[in-house]
């Protein structure tokens, strides 16, 4: 419990204090977002604040993680796993592709980074390495980060799939939670903050996971998961690194985290949910960007079968903008579906938990 605590306060050290050093580098060289022109009006006042944020998520996520490790030596808890750094390598690959992204941008001055290929090549690069990746690594036991089984909240022993399939669900997974986050980051602090409650949840998780594993605890209910702890510390170091660069990134935002953060987080949570055994789970926990790509979908499938438009603007969040809510007013309503959804997932994993052990 010691090193999940000093993982998350090392990332939001890091995150708090780094973040003011990118806006003023950032602004200094010009580096300004741009903005939709078919957006909400109220968002051009928002032309040319520095983005690419994510960098100090990133760093702050690792920071946490490793830091943590450094001073857990001394207590003799477990150290640096293949789980942890699949799943921060998964995240930071992402990062780097939303680097480029981003990078462009800025040195185009328009709103258009990587073509959709550009983009997809590199989810889906990201997503092949890591799914072959993660089912390599075996413990003493013979457990290795993920398994071929298709899990909601632990392993569907009845549905264990051939190598390419696995590959397959990975990508989409990949590709739907990175893009789902990139989606939803259209806010000042929305992204962030629902983040904070989406791994917050997911620390609790891996926690409990942990106290009750199979190696340590073979009873009724316990979890064969590959490194638990260790995914709760990047869990809570990513909470941490959130919650410091949203210090600066709440309304009215100094500094967007751009897709260098957005897809790194969205592939944070594909890594976890697959490391953890639990892809279903992650619906419900990460629902409010689930329904944010889901209204994005539904916008296209009904524009272009009726030539109407289910919302005013997809993303459904500028919907609500556009119905008259102010940003700030969306964004706080949002961080309670958030945590809603987040509680909501928390009681279907312990609700197993207490099937399981009867």
């Amino acid at each position: 419990m010691r090193q999940i605590l000093l993982s998350a306060m090392i990332a939001l050290a890091v995150s708090i204090m780094l973040t003011p050093l990118l806006i003023k580098l950032f602004a200094r060289r010009n580096l300004g977002q741009e903005i939709r022109v078919e957006g909400p009006r109220s968002h051009q006042a928002k032309r040319g604040t520095p983005t690419m944020g994510g960098i100090a998520i990133l760093i702050g996520i690792w920071a946490g993680y490793l830091g943590a490790h450094l001073i857990g030596v001394r207590d003799g808890t477990p150290g640096i796993s293949a789980s942890g750094l699949l799943v921060l390598g998964l995240a930071t690959a992402l990062g780097v592709v939303g680097f480029l992204d981003d990078f462009i941008k800025l040195r185009r001055r328009r709103n258009l980074g990587l073509t959709s290929t550009g983009k997809y090549l590199g989810q889906f690069a990201a997503a092949i390495v890591f799914g072959i990746l993660v089912l390599r690594f075996p413990d003493s036991t013979g457990l290795t980060p993920a398994s071929r089984h298709l899990s909601d909240v632990r392993d569907i022993v009845m549905l264990s799939v051939p190598l390419v399939v696995f590959v397959l669900v990975v990508c989409f997974l990949v590709v739907s939670w990175s893009n789902a986050v990139n989606i939803t980051d259209g806010l000042d602090g929305l992204a962030a903050g629902s983040m904070g409650f989406a791994l917050g949840a997911y620390t609790i998780i891996t926690f409990w996971q942990y106290t009750n594993a199979c190696v340590t605890t073979p009873v009724a209910g316990c979890y064969t998961v590959r490194d638990p702890l260790d995914l709760a510390l990047v869990c809570a170091a990513g909470v941490g690194a959130c919650t410091g660069f949203l210090w600066w990134n709440a309304a009215p935002a100094k500094i967007i985290m751009g897709d260098t953060g957005s897809l790194a987080l969205g592939g944070l949570l594909a890594g976890l949910s697959i490391t953890t055994r639990t892809e279903l789970l992650m619906v419900v926990v990460g629902a409010l960007f689930f329904a944010e790509i889901l209204s994005v979908l539904l916008q296209i499938i009904v524009f272009r079968t009726t030539r109407h438009r289910l919302f005013k603007m997809a993303p459904f969040h500028h919907h609500f903008e556009l119905g008259g809510w102010a940003e700030t007013t969306v964004v706080i309503r949002f961080w309670l579906l958030a945590g809603i959804s987040a509680a909501a997932g928390l009681m279907v994993f312990y609700g197993e938990y207490l099937t399981a052990v009867e």
